[in-house]
């Protein structure tokens, strides 16, 4: 070989030692990237997947809450259909003392001054108690 010929292969090495460094960098440069893309995909993923998860625990919490909310409802009608269902009847002790003043012991309203005369006889005690068995069947406010 001559050495223009030599010299020409030499050169031709090095522009080819220079193209494969070239080359591997660009190589590490697109690992590097497709790494990158990678972890930006998986966390994409983990979004979505939590996402779906959320939206799933989300509409089951929605029910239940709407759920809640109907037995309480049905818990404050069932009160208030017990409240309008109680007894409305007069002990025996209270329908006693209304007979011996000649009152009549029905659905009417009582006068507060004739209760008062009536109840006049008894303890502190007994005319809390008879007052409120009253109130409590609406026969006195």
């Amino acid at each position: 070989m001559n050495e223009e010929t030599l010299q020409q292969l030499m050169a031709t090495a090095e522009r080819l030692a220079g193209a494969a460094e070239s080359l591997d960098r660009v190589l590490g440069r697109l690992d590097a990237q497709q790494e990158a893309l990678s972890g930006k995909v998986d966390r994409i993923v983990a979004a979505v997947d939590e996402h779906t998860y959320d939206t799933a625990h989300d509409d089951a919490t929605r029910q239940l809450q709407e759920r809640v909310a109907e037995l309480e409802k049905s818990n404050a009608d069932l009160k208030a259909q017990a409240a309008r269902l109680t007894r409305k009847t007069l002990p025996p002790m209270v329908s006693a003392i209304l007979a011996k003043s000649e009152m009549d012991g029905g659905s009417e309203k009582i006068e507060k001054n004739v209760l008062d005369k009536t109840l006049q006889s008894l303890s502190v005690e007994q005319r809390i108690a008879v007052k409120a068995e009253l109130a409590r069947a609406g026969m006195i406010e």
